[in-house]
């Protein structure tokens, strides 16, 4: 990324700004603003998210809102109540009371003498979370949002549940979130009560997994801030993105699709980054389009921000599977509208173990799978972050306990865009099955990379709301949408569907193994398949070199550790995936902060005793400076019966060396169809 430190607003900077919402609660707020804007008022940005200015988001910030307030804007960075030195608990995720303070925020950064009383919201995950969903209320000051890697339906497409099949990340997000939420706010800047602060968030906030356990169906709880509910309720221009590596990439060609404002999407091969810093690559000048679309919609320039296609997207090229790349290699292409006109959506029957051609007759046969809890060790994570290395390995070893799909060898390219879709004719042996789908690309030497997949829970086939039971060995017809992508397969390559009836860790198994049968001629494979005409090409560059503000200084004081691993014991049968996640130890130079951070997550099984399946996450956070020094400690473990999930959860607090907070939770749930 290119430093830029040549811009053209002289800037300043306000370390910690109290701002005060309408329960009397104060949040803490970190500014940047052009020093000019004391007498020429500017637009103000609010970026509203749980990860801690001061200190864990603070290299990111220094980066991003500095450059942009020297463009011309006042840049607000908040921390939601109840974290970093915000003041409150907070106890879940999108609750009516953090969108209540998003627009108390925005009302008072638009009544500050150095704003003109327009303002934008930004971020990426939580923070495009947030954006999204306060755009919905409607609040007088916003203008327009830009947003990354997010969701408009929190229930079908975040990383609790999918197709109705609860997710891993369920349990790891809720580790990671019941870590942040108990984190001390710093003495540097509240005081002396950093500690009543901080034994308030012990004594307010519990294991967030526990709230979404009790909410396995889609249900009002889950409706509440998903704007797929009403479309309508947004009024302001959106630029959206996201990445194909990322888990919320769906959600972009969801809004083109059924928004009415101005609008323009944006998917690159990313994980869960920003674009400007894209992994893989290649990354791209992200924040001059941001620079681009602000200065379009807050401060009337015509600039040409709404010129060009709706969604620019990065048409993958075939590569072999990793678990990580560098970069991927592809090409911009752009479609004027979505849904597409371009889209040629073709339909191929299901034949024995083959995807025929869409013309052909494929006689009646009736296919069998029960796939063991092996497949789905090599799925990767629902969202990569890469790092560590976490997108799917190669397939063939999954496609052993699965149920293959293969077509005819490519003689020309192929290349899709948008989200393959699955109708199955099928029965099965129990009364709650699961299924996923995995669309690869199989190159000439017969590896196999994962381009996209879906899963089902087949009680969820008809609703979300109110899931039903299966009859064994009644046929049903089900449909099934897989994640978006854009992938090209080339000449002597071959695409391939595998379904399997297990996929852990990703998703969390059935109750007991099932036995899917699938039945043809009944069941088929659509693809969204996008001619190659020259005249729909992107040519030239379409974005400039990823470029920001240098980023604050830090220290390295203990190099950190990333790992993944698969393991089997073949004497006991004992499989588990093992992620390290150990950032070190790292100093802010500025403020003579130390930061320790290690993540750690095991998901287990033993054989092919689905009751046997086991989630943990463990972390500890550590902040230091001069003889200050608090940690926390958060440990949960999900298990489960036929009949039951089961919670255990430890939170301990350490003020050096002594403990001085410590909690336990122990709860079960009844499994509800899942």
């Amino acid at each position: 990324m290119r430093e830029v430190r040549s811009l053209p607003y002289e800037i300043t900077r306000e370390e910690h700004v109290w701002i005060p919402v309408s329960d009397g609660t104060r949040l803490a707020a970190k500014i940047w603003r052009p020093v000019s804007a004391d007498d020429e008022p500017v637009p103000g940005i609010l970026e509203y998210i749980p990860y801690r200015k001061r200190d864990l988001t603070a290299v990111r910030d220094s980066v991003h809102h500095p450059y942009l307030a020297s463009h011309g804007y006042a840049c607000v960075r908040v921390d939601l109540r109840g974290t970093g030195e915000s003041e409150g608990v907070l106890a879940d995720e999108y609750l009516e009371q953090e969108q209540q303070d998003a627009e108390d925020v925005l009302a008072w950064i638009a009544d500050q003498p150095w704003c003109d009383g327009r303002t934008g919201m930004m971020g990426i995950s939580w923070g495009g979370f947030a954006a999204l969903q306060v755009a919905a209320r409607k609040p007088a000051s916003l203008r327009a949002i830009v947003i990354s890697s997010f969701t408009d339906d929190r229930y079908s497409d975040d990383f609790h549940y999918m197709g109705g099949c609860m997710l891993s990340d369920n349990l790891g997000e809720a580790g990671t979130m019941f870590a942040y939420s108990t984190l001390p706010p710093d003495p540097a800047l509240v005081g002396e009560r950093w500690r009543d602060m901080w034994l308030e968030r012990a004594e307010g906030v519990g294991p967030w997994v526990d709230t979404w356990l009790e909410h396995q169906h889609r249900d009002e709880y889950w409706c509440h801030a998903s704007v797929c509910e009403n479309y309508s309720d947004v009024q302001v221009p959106v630029l959206a993105s996201s990445g194909w590596a990322d888990g919320y990439s769906n959600a972009v060609t969801r809004l083109l699709a059924n928004l009415s404002v101005p609008r323009k999407g944006l998917i690159g091969p990313w994980s869960h980054k920003y674009p400007h810093l894209g992994q893989p690559g290649p990354a791209i000048g992200y924040l001059q389009e941001v620079v681009k679309w602000w200065d379009h919609w807050l401060k009337d320039r015509d600039n040409g921000a709404m010129d060009g296609p709706m969604l620019l997207t990065w048409m993958q090229d075939s590569v072999p599977p990793s678990t990580s790349y560098e970069e991927r290699p592809g090409r911009w292409v752009g479609e004027p509208q979505w849904p597409s006109p371009h889209i040629d959506w073709r339909t191929y029957p299901l034949a024995q173990h083959r995807i025929a051609r869409p013309d052909e007759d494929v006689p009646q046969s009736a296919l069998h799978v029960e796939s063991p809890l092996s497949v789905g060790q090599f799925a990767g994570k629902w969202a990569s972050y890469n790092a560590p290395p976490d997108l799917p390995y190669d397939q063939r070893e999954e496609d052993g306990g699965s149920l293959v799909f293969d077509g005819d060898e490519l003689t020309e390219t192929c290349e899709v865009l948008g989200a393959p879709k699955l109708r199955l004719e099928l029965s099965v042996d129990k009364p709650v099955a699961m299924v996923a789908a995995r669309l690869s690309d199989v190159h000439p030497d017969g590896r196999a990379t994962r381009i996209t997949y879906g899963l089902l829970n087949l009680t969820h086939r008809d609703s979300n709301h109110d899931p039903r039971p299966l009859e064994p060995g009644k046929r049903y017809q089900v449909e099934l949408e897989l994640n978006g992508v854009a992938q090209a397969f080339p000449p002597g390559h071959r695409i391939r569907l595998s379904l399997s009836t297990s996929y852990w860790p990703l998703a969390w198994p059935a109750p007991e193994p099932a036995r899917l049968t699938v039945h043809t001629p009944g069941s088929s494979l659509t693809l969204p398949v996008r001619p190659i005409r020259e005249s729909d090409e992107v040519t030239g560059p379409v974005f400039g070199e990823p470029e920001g503000s240098p980023p604050m200084t830090t220290t390295v004081l203990q190099p950190g550790e990333q790992r993944w691993t698969v393991s089997r014991d073949l004497v006991d049968y004992r499989s588990a995936l093992e992620i390290v996640k150990d950032s070190g130890t790292v100093r802010l130079d500025d403020i003579d902060l130390e930061i320790s951070r290690r993540a750690y997550e095991r998901y287990s099984s033993v054989a092919d005793d689905f009751a046997s399946v086991r989630g943990e996450t463990k972390w500890s956070m550590t902040f230091a400076r001069g003889d200050w020094e608090a940690r926390t400690e958060t440990h949960t473990v999900l298990s489960c019966t036929p009949e039951e999930f089961v919670l255990h959860a430890t939170l301990d607090g350490y003020e050096g060396a002594n403990r001085v907070f410590s909690r336990n939770w122990h709860r079960r749930f009844p499994r509800d169809l899942v």
